[in-house]
């Protein structure tokens, strides 16, 4: 029987003003490794197995262009495909084998119901070395999207991708495609933007250690350190360059399907210490609250000259 459902989060794909500025911030300061470029394009792996995390586009405004899925097979791709045609999607293209730059595999684009690019592929190419730095992200944890349309977008990741509801709180759906308990959440807002995206790494050691080269680059903590309340994760939040919200985060809570319960937003308002399990994390800065809601403008020019300079003094070690 094919499963015709998505299985993990593979990556995200970002446009930025300046390709050069950028990588040198997610490789030398966000600690991604490059694993190749064509044209304007540049792709970066995490310390996993996943064959890259994020691709970088050069773009003359920022933005998301994309979300990338896992599905099991190619059959399971194909059976996507067409449960998205008949789900009335705007489906951008047929299924056809990838570029090998991007790892190969097999897959295809869409749109969501709000227009966020949406891709699932298989057999996309694996690292077997995985660098032992825990100070680096291991892998892409979950991607938040703004959302004017909160329930039908909710309702279309589930019902054609075979998402999970998790938890819902006042603000933000929680929703699962593998034991993490959320790959996506969807954000209250007026319209489609990111609001962030959030890395895994190892353990709250890796995770202090990276926020803490992340402060040595110039860049402050916006939010955290802190606990979350739905998904019970560690975080630490921070804007990047092109002015997108950056989360270092760890210990994810893992679901089993077996006695797992959603909990509802009358459940979370009643939670103690939110939005900090802890009572310590606070609340996130004016400027990390614009940039959520999709305003670049928040970006400082000054961020992505101080990376390249970051980058001459490793390179030139």
């Amino acid at each position: 029987m094919i499963n015709a459902k998505v299985t993990g989060l593979r990556g995200v794909e970002l446009g930025v003003r300046d390709l050069h500025q950028s990588v040198a911030f997610y490789s030398h300061v966000w600690g991604l490794e490059p694993v190749g470029q064509q044209g304007d394009t540049i792709r970066l792996r995490g310390n996993g197995a996943e064959h890259h995390v994020v691709t970088l586009r050069q773009r003359p405004t920022p933005g998301l262009l994309g979300v990338h899925f896992a599905a099991a097979d190619r059959d399971a791709v194909v059976a996507l495909h067409a449960k998205a045609k008949a789900f009335g999607a705007a489906v951008l293209g047929e299924p056809a084998d990838l570029p090998r730059d991007a790892g190969g595999g097999f897959g295809f684009s869409f749109r969501s119901l709000e227009g966020h690019v949406l891709n699932v592929s298989c057999d996309v190419a694996r690292h077997p070395n995985v660098v032992n730095d825990r100070s680096k992200p291991v892998k892409l944890s979950h991607v938040v999207l703004n959302s004017a349309r909160i329930g039908d977008e909710r309702t279309f990741f589930i019902d054609l991708l075979g998402f999970k509801l998790s938890d819902a709180t006042q603000m933000m759906e929680f929703i699962r495609c593998s034991a993490d308990h959320h790959s996506i959440a969807l954000a209250r807002s007026e319209g489609p933007s990111l609001n962030h995206m959030a890395y895994e790494m190892t353990n709250i050691d890796g995770l202090m250690r990276g926020a803490g080269r992340l402060k040595q680059s110039g860049f402050n903590v916006e939010w955290g350190l802190g606990r979350h309340g739905p998904g019970d994760n560690v975080f630490t939040y921070f804007v990047e360059p092109n002015g997108f919200v950056t989360e270092y985060t760890t210990e994810v809570q893992q679901v089993d399907e077996a006695d797992f319960e959603p909990h509802d937003a009358q459940y979370w308002d009643k939670f103690p210490l939110r939005p900090c399990r802890w009572g310590m994390g606070g609340h996130p800065s004016n400027r990390l609250k614009a940039a959520m809601g999709g305003d670049i403008s928040v970006a400082d020019p000054s961020d992505g000259k101080r990376c390249e300079e970051i980058m001459a003094k490793t390179l030139g070690r």
